[in-house]
């Protein structure tokens, strides 16, 4: 499934819910849906800076494709770390990059965060291209 077609069952699954209170709740669920990341991952090289709450990110590049880990200290921003490992994951450096985002913006999800966890969800975006870069630099 390409990143487009995550995204628009994203929005799907959002435009279910009219009340921002069942959204929240949503992306509070599908945080605890969120695989684990490795304990030794959680370092301060892996801290998303621009986060109000604490965000660890860690990528492994196998196969032509990228795999990300997530985990936060704060429920609704660990929903959004799923969301975004979900969109970004399974993924090549190049998809990544050249990605549209617009589906945050479809669900309302900018405009309903507070300024700082809109920061860092941007930050968070903004830290999964760097790793794509990074790996299409390496490979």
């Amino acid at each position: 499934m390409s990143i487009q077609e995550k995204a628009t069952q994203i929005e799907e699954e959002f435009s279910q819910f009219e009340d921002w209170m069942d959204k929240y709740n949503y992306l509070i669920e599908l945080g605890k849906d969120l695989p684990l990341i490795d304990e030794k991952h959680k370092t301060k090289q892996n801290l998303i800076s621009g986060c109000q709450s604490r965000v660890w990110l860690h990528a492994v590049y196998e196969d032509d494709k990228i795999q990300f880990t997530a985990d936060s200290d704060a429920v609704i921003t660990k929903g959004i770390a799923a969301l975004l490992v979900r969109v970004f994951s399974d993924e090549s450096p190049d998809s990544i990059i050249n990605a549209d985002t617009e589906f945050i913006d479809k669900i309302g999800l900018k405009e309903h965060l507070s300024p700082t966890r809109s920061n860092g969800l941007m930050s968070m975006i903004k830290q999964m291209k760097l790793y794509a870069l990074a790996f299409k630099t390496k490979a």
